[in-house]
């Protein structure tokens, strides 16, 4: 009877660090060596912990090297009219990798610090973060000047920071 009650603890224990675990696992950056950023065409593979993905509807998959590429092509999609992007509706999945844990986040719920001493590849660069308090501890500890949710980067923040303004 020890053994069985054991085994469903340890069992309740698995499942509760699953649920805890579930949503960096919910998500995928399923890159090889070879792709590439659509952006920048930077090799992803070469600074993984800055990776950003956009599935599509239709299952198309869209790489980029950081999170401002991503920002540039989801405010611009028809700059790449290749893709074949007509609306916001064609996004499925937005990711990107957060800084703290080089995991795959939901862009969309993510916190990203502007401003900061930390650069990506890309250079001058938007830093996300899965909450708010961590983007706020690196933003005090980098010099960030602001924290932004996903739908607060306007297309003119990502443009200062190709220095496009």
């Amino acid at each position: 009877m020890k053994t069985l009650l054991s085994l469903l603890l340890l069992g309740s224990s698995l499942f509760a660090l699953d649920s805890v675990l579930k949503p960096y696992e919910a998500y995928v950056m399923d890159f090889d060596k070879d792709t590439r950023g659509l952006v920048r065409q930077m090799h992803i593979s070469k600074s993984p912990n800055w990776a950003g993905k956009i599935t599509l509807q239709n299952g198309k998959k869209v790489f980029f090297s950081s999170p401002k590429g991503l920002f540039e092509f989801y405010h611009q999609p028809g700059k790449w009219f290749d893709v074949g992007v007509k609306s916001e509706a064609d996004f499925k999945q937005i990711l990107v990798t957060d800084y703290n844990s080089k995991k795959p986040i939901n862009a969309r719920g993510a916190f990203y610090v502007y401003g900061s001493n930390v650069t990506s590849p890309a250079g001058d660069d938007l830093i996300p973060f899965r909450d708010y308090d961590a983007a706020q501890q690196f933003s005090s500890a980098h010099k960030g000047k602001r924290i932004l949710a996903f739908a607060e980067v306007p297309d003119a923040l990502i443009r200062l920071l190709n220095g496009r303004i």
